[in-house]
């Protein structure tokens, strides 16, 4: 009696045969686990901000950072400057008012502050035979100029980033409200709310955007300009007692060092 024909196919000897084939899992990762989710972290979510407002969200974002270097300069500036360093002003003026004008200058040459810069040329010029009154206080007003018109650099910029960056936030608010509605008459009888509620919400966001650049600008703006009318009343104060205050006859000779008088702010 013959055998039936199997209807199986007969087994591959080849070790591995008959498996599916399989593409190679990657480096690191073991057959049939699942591929890991792209990270979303708050760097993610600043991408995909600054990319749903477009291309106002990116001047503001650029606002941003000119605002935060701009401070960060004239805090930098100020301390290398020695806006706040007014200790040896103080020495100085109770020299003066002693009468012992010979000692206040070499406390005043150890200060690099503006104050006592603009103190020490006042008192050069002031204690200078070759120098009128009138003289001696234009001197000592260039100098104070000088120096305010360092010490106010890059002020007028953070105002105008402050101005700006509302009015910016405002028009790409316009500009996304447009686009909103524009897809809602699109959409024609199938009015979907979600198209106007997305719209409207990527439209306000350069809003939002504009007022968190333009506040701390204003803020930094305000604080960076008293430090600079504080050190500009301080300097006038210490001039003005010099030359209000008649200094004594044995005084009235040149101080040493008087050219420094002439050369101004370094």
């Amino acid at each position: 009696m013959s055998e039936a024909p199997s209807s199986l196919p007969a087994a591959d000897p080849r070790p591995g045969a008959g498996a599916t084939d399989m593409p190679p899992a990657p480096a690191g990762m073991e057959a049939g686990e699942p591929a890991a989710a792209a990270p979303v972290g708050p760097f993610a979510e600043v991408v995909e901000l600054l990319s749903a407002g477009g291309p106002i969200m990116l001047v503001l974002a650029a606002l941003s950072v000119v605002t935060l270097a701009v401070v960060l300069y004239k805090v930098i500036q100020f301390l290398a400057a020695g806006v706040w360093a007014r200790r040896g002003v103080g020495r100085a003026l109770e020299l003066w008012h002693a009468g012992r004008a010979d000692e206040a200058a070499p406390v005043l040459a150890r200060e690099r502050g503006p104050v006592a810069q603009v103190l020490l040329v006042a008192l050069h010029t002031r204690l200078n035979p070759h120098m009128r009154s009138e003289e001696a206080r234009e001197e000592a007003e260039r100098v104070a100029a000088l120096h305010m018109d360092r010490l106010t650099g890059g002020l007028r910029l953070l105002a105008v980033i402050a101005t700006l960056s509302p009015l910016l936030g405002l028009l790409g608010t316009v500009i996304g409200m447009i686009d909103a509605f524009q897809a809602l008459e699109s959409a024609g009888s199938k009015v979907d709310p979600s198209i106007l509620s997305g719209g409207i919400w990527v439209a306000l966001l350069t809003t939002a955007a504009g007022l968190v650049v333009a506040i701390p600008a204003a803020a930094a703006h305000q604080w960076l300009e008293g430090v600079v009318e504080r050190a500009g009343r301080a300097m006038e104060d210490a001039a003005t007692q010099v030359f209000t205050r008649q200094p004594a006859t044995a005084l009235r000779k040149p101080v040493a060092d008087a050219g420094v008088a002439f050369q101004g702010a370094e």
